[in-house]
C-alpha cells in the first residue's frame, strides 16, 4: 500500500499537477493507440508540451502583470479581505484546514485521485450516462479539490471520524461535477471552434452554459429578426477604427483603465514596493506594464494554436479505443484562440467593472466580508464568458453578461467563505460555479445532511440525462462526426 501511495504521489506531482506533461501523456497514449510510428508520436508530444507550456508563459504574465494593482488596492487603501483567486483559495484551505476541522491537506490529493476515476468511470460508460468529456485540468483539479475538501466537510461535519465514507461521498460529487460541467458545454465549444473535438474544463462551466443560454434566448435575435451584431461585425468609423485591431484594441483599453489605478497608487508607492526602479520614468513604467498585456495575450493564443490541434488528432485514438466518443476537457484559455478576439478584452473589463460595483456595495454596507478581486477570476471567467455571449448573442451580450458575472462572483463569494469560515484564511477560489453552483449544492448538503448529498448527486446526473432527450439523434454524433452533425442541423433548418 505504502509503494502504490508513493507511485501515485509521483505521479499526481510530477504529472496529474502539471497540466503540460498531462496532455504530453493523453497525446502520446493517443497517438499509440492510432499506431503512429515512434518519431510522430515524439513530435506530437513535444509540440503539445511545448505548445501547452507557451499558453503557461502566456496565462502567467497576465497575472503577475496584475500584481501591482491587486498589491496596491489592498495595502494602499489599508482594505484587509479576502482574495477570490484559486491560489489564495488553495492556500487558505492550506493553511486552515487542519485547525478548523483536524484534517490534514494530504487527504485532498486522495479526493483527487479517486474524483478522477470517477469522471473516467462515468465516461467510460457514457451509453448509460450520456457523459462524454475527461477534465484533463490538472492545476484546476487540484485548486478544486481542496475547495471542495473544505466545504464538504463544512456541510457534512458527521464525516469528519469516518475517513473513507467522507472520501467516497467527496469523490462522488467532485467527479460527478467535473464530467457532467464540461459535458454541459460540448455543443457550444463545438460550435465555437468548428468542430475541433475538445470542451472547456475549468472554473466556470456552468456559468458558460447559463450565459450562452441567456446570450441566445434574450439577445440573440432582433425584433424584426435579424442576426444582432458579433463584436467582429461591427465596422469603427474613422479614427475608432484601430480598435478593430485585437491587439491595439486591448493595448489602449488597458491603458485607459490599468493605467489610471496605477497613477493612482502613486510613484512613490510603486518604488516603495519595487514595482518601479528608483528613478526610472513612472510614464514609461505605464505604459509598458498595461502593453504587456497585449503581449501576453498574444503568447497564450499561440500556445493554443500549438498544442490544440496535436490534442485533438491524438485524443481520436482514446475515444476510438477506450473512451468511445469522448473528448479532452481542457483550460478555459483555449477558448481566447476561437471567436472575436476582442470579446476577451471586452468581457475582461467589464467583468471588472461588476467586481468592483460589487465590492463598492459591500463595503458600504459594512460587510463583514470584504473582498479583493483576482486577476484569473475577473479575467479568465469574465473573458471566457465574453467569447461565447459574442457568438450566441453579440455585443451587447457580451458586454452585460459578464457585467453580472463580476456582480455574481463578489457577492457569491463573500457569501460562502464568510459561512464556512474561509475567509479568514484571507481566500476563496471565487470563479463563477464556486460563486454560485457550489454555494447551492453546499447549502443542500448542510441543511439535508445525507439527503442533500443524494439530491445534489442525483441533479447532477440528470443533466446530461435531459439534455441527451432535447437531442437524441446529434447527442453523440457532434463529438463522433462533427460535420455529418453539421448536415443534420441545415436539413432540420431547411425542413
Amino acid at each position: 500500500m505504502d509503494i502504490l501511495m508513493r507511485v501515485w504521489s509521483y505521479f499526481a506531482t510530477n504529472i496529474l499537477q502539471q497540466p503540460a506533461f498531462m496532455i504530453g501523456l493523453i497525446v502520446a497514449l493517443g497517438y499509440i493507440l492510432l499506431r503512429k510510428p515512434w518519431y510522430d508520436v515524439l513530435a506530437g508530444v513535444i509540440k503539445a508540451i511545448v505548445g501547452y507550456l507557451i499558453l503557461t508563459v502566456g496565462s502567467s504574465g497576465l497575472v503577475s502583470n496584475f500584481r501591482p494593482v491587486l498589491v496596491g488596492l489592498k495595502d494602499r487603501f489599508n482594505m484587509d479581505a479576502m482574495v477570490i483567486d484559486p491560489y489564495f483559495g488553495q492556500n487558505a484551505v492550506t493553511a486552515g484546514v487542519e485547525e478548523v476541522f483536524g484534517k490534514g491537506f494530504g487527504d485532498a490529493m486522495i479526493l483527487l485521485l479517486i474524483a478522477f476515476i470517477v469522471n473516467i468511470l462515468l465516461v467510460r460508460f457514457s451509453k448509460i450516462t450520456k457523459l462524454r468529456a475527461l477534465f484533463t485540468t490538472g492545476h484546476v483539479q487540484v485548486q478544486q479539490a481542496a475547495t471542495a475538501y473544505w466545504l464538504i466537510m463544512f456541510a457534512l461535519p458527521g464525516l469528519l471520524t469516518h475517513n473513507v465514507a467522507l472520501i467516497v461521498v467527496m469523490a462522488v460529487i467532485l467527479g460527478a461535477y467535473w464530467a457532467v460541467g464540461s459535458n454541459l458545454i460540448i455543443k457550444p465549444c463545438q460550435e465555437l471552434t468548428d468542430g475541433a473535438g475538445i470542451t472547456l474544463a475549468h472554473q466556470q462551466m456552468f456559468g458558460i452554459a447559463l450565459n450562452t443560454w441567456l446570450a441566445e434566448k434574450f439577445f440573440g435575435k432582433k425584433k424584426d429578426g435579424k442576426e444582432v451584431k458579433k463584436i467582429g461585425d461591427i465596422e469603427l468609423p474613422g479614427f475608432m477604427s484601430i480598435f478593430n485591431e485585437n491587439m491595439v484594441c486591448t493595448s489602449i483599453l488597458m491603458l485607459i483603465f490599468f493605467g489610471a489605478i496605477l497613477c493612482i497608487l502613486g510613484r512613490d508607492y510603486l518604488t516603495e514596493q519595487g514595482f518601479l526602479a528608483e528613478g526610472a520614468s513612472m510614464v514609461f513604467y505605464v505604459i509598458q506594464t498595461c502593453l504587456y498585456f497585449a503581449v501576453y495575450l498574444a503568447i497564450l493564443q499561440l500556445g493554443v494554436r500549438t498544442f490544440v490541434t496535436e490534442l485533438t488528432q491524438s485524443f481520436q485514438g482514446i475515444a476510438d479505443k477506450i473512451l468511445p466518443g469522448s473528448v479532452p476537457g481542457v483550460d478555459c484559455a483555449v477558448a481566447f484562440g476561437f471567436g472575436s478576439a476582442n470579446a476577451v478584452p471586452l468581457g475582461f473589463l467589464a467583468g471588472f467593472v461588476g467586481q468592483i460595483l460589487a465590492i463598492v456595495v459591500l463595503v458600504a454596507l459594512q460587510s463583514p466580508v470584504l473582498v479583493i478581486c483576482g486577476f484569473v477570476p475577473v479575467f479568465f471567467d469574465n473573458a471566457t464568458i465574453a467569447i461565447f455571449a459574442n457568438e450566441k448573442g453579440g455585443i451587447k451580450a457580451a458586454l452585460i453578461l459578464p457585467f453580472i458575472s463580476g456582480l455574481c462572483q463578489v457577492f457569491g463569494s463573500a457569501l460562502i467563505a464568510g459561512w464556512v469560515g474561509m475567509a479568514a484564511y484571507g481566500g476563496y477560489l471565487g470563479m463563477w460555479d464556486w460563486a454560485v453552483v457550489w454555494p447551492i449544492m453546499t447549502g443542500a448538503m448542510k441543511f439535508l445532511s445525507y439527503a442533500g448529498v443524494a439530491i445534489v448527486a442525483i441533479a447532477l446526473l440528470a443533466i446530461p440525462q435531459l439534455q441527451y432527450r432535447a437531442d437524441k439523434e446529434g447527442y453523440f454524433l457532434m463529438t463522433e462526426d462533427y460535420e455529418a452533425y453539421k448536415e443534420m442541423k441545415e436539413k432540420r433548418a431547411a425542413k
